[in-house]
Order: structure tokens, then C-alpha cells, then sequence
């Protein structure tokens, strides 16, 4: 996927030297990589066929089953004993059927979603959070490195799933207290700019 977050991505891996594959389902989307080295891939497969690791960033879910576990999918498509990294948001279960369905294969599979959006991709300096085998999160890590500036290991298939949903947790209870607060202050007659300015600089800060 070479939408808003993998285009950055994936191009600061060209930049670090790599020979990049790559597949989007709007191929003007990966135009920007061509002109900076990388190959069109047709499918997810060939992109598997051509690649030692393939990292996934797509929408949804449903997304991830396709492009994954479909017929032309990477994993049947991938060589034995190599590495696939799915970095989309997605589910803790997926994550271990995906690994469940790379050992079948000899192929070995990471759980590795990202916080730090769109700027975050640009600049290199997302936060991954990362599921299974510690030696393949070793032989991944160089690469993790030239996408993010806090990469962490939390466990095994379906754990980074698992912290990148705690991470959903606190941004969405965050902003449902910010608006709770400013709608109190609101209703008690407050100039919210100057209710804002005032609680910006203590403990409620934070947001």
C-alpha cells in the first residue's frame, strides 16, 4: 500500500539504498516511487515473488485478508523463509492467523503497526509497535529504523496489534475528556480560548 502513510515509508527505504518492489491498487498513487527507483509490482504476489520481505500498509481489516492470505496473496506467493510485516492498524487475531498461515509456509511474520500519521511517515519518526519471533524482529529492525525513531518489541504475534489499540484507547478517551471540558466550561459561562490558555500550561496540558 503506497497511500498517505506507505508512499513515505516506502520511500525512505528506496533512499536508504534498497531495491523496492512495489503495489498499490491505484498505481497512480506509487507513481512518485517509480521515478525515485523503485519496480511496479502487479499484484501482491509478484510483488511476494520479488521480494526477501514484503511490509503491508493497506486500509482495513478485510484489506489485510486479501491482500495477505488471498489466492494472489503474499504469503502463497513469497519465498520459503522469508519475512512479511504488516504495519496496517488491524486485529490481534488476524495478526496470529497470519503467522499461523507463514509457518506453513517456512515464512515468518511480524505484527508492526505505527503511530505518528502522515507527518510522522515523512519525517521518519514513527512510533512501531511490534508482534513475534525476536530474530525475525531483529533482521527486520534495521528497516523499522529508517520509518520510525521508537521501535519496540512487545511480545509475540498479535502484541503490537494489542499496544497499537491501547495507543486508540488513550488518544480517543483524551479527546472525549477535552470536549467534556470544554463543553463544562461552556455551560458555566467560561471563555473557552481563555479556559484553554489558562489549563494549557498544568497537568492538563498533556493534550
Amino acid at each position: 500500500g503506497t497511500g498517505v502513510m506507505g508512499r513515505s515509508m516506502c520511500e525512505h527505504i528506496i533512499k536508504a539504498g534498497c531495491s523496492v518492489t512495489v503495489y498499490n491498487r491505484t498505481p497512480s498513487k506509487y507513481h512518485s516511487l517509480l521515478e525515485i527507483g523503485a519496480i511496479a509490482g502487479g499484484s501482491p504476489g509478484e510483488v511476494a515473488e520479488n521480494s526477501d520481505i514484503v511490509f503491508t500498509i493497506v486500509g482495513y481489516p478485510s484489506d489485510v485478508e486479501e491482500v495477505l492470505l488471498g489466492e494472489s496473496g503474499v504469503i502463497n506467493n513469497i519465498r520459503e523463509g522469508g519475512i512479511v510485516v504488516d504495519m496496517t492498524t488491524s486485529q490481534p487475531s488476524l495478526a496470529k492467523s497470519i503467522a499461523e498461515a507463514g509457518l506453513q509456509r517456512d515464512v515468518s511474520v511480524l505484527d508492526a503497526p505505527v503511530s505518528g500519521g502522515d507527518v510522522g511517515a515523512r519525517n521518519g519518526t514513527l512510533s512501531i509497535m511490534v508482534g513475534g519471533n525476536i530474530d525475525t524482529f531483529n533482521k527486520v529492525l534495521p528497516y523499522f529504523n529508517m520509518m520510525g525513531k521508537n521501535v519496540r518489541r512487545m511480545g509475540d504475534h498479535g502484541a503490537g496489534q494489542h499496544t497499537k489499540m491501547v495507543n486508540q484507547i488513550l488518544i480517543s478517551t483524551t479527546m472525549i475528556g477535552m470536549v467534556e471540558g470544554l463543553l463544562y466550561s461552556k455551560k458555566a459561562g467560561l471563555d473557552m480560548n481563555e479556559v484553554i490558555l489558562a489549563v494549557s500550561t498544568g497537568a492538563a496540558g498533556s493534550w
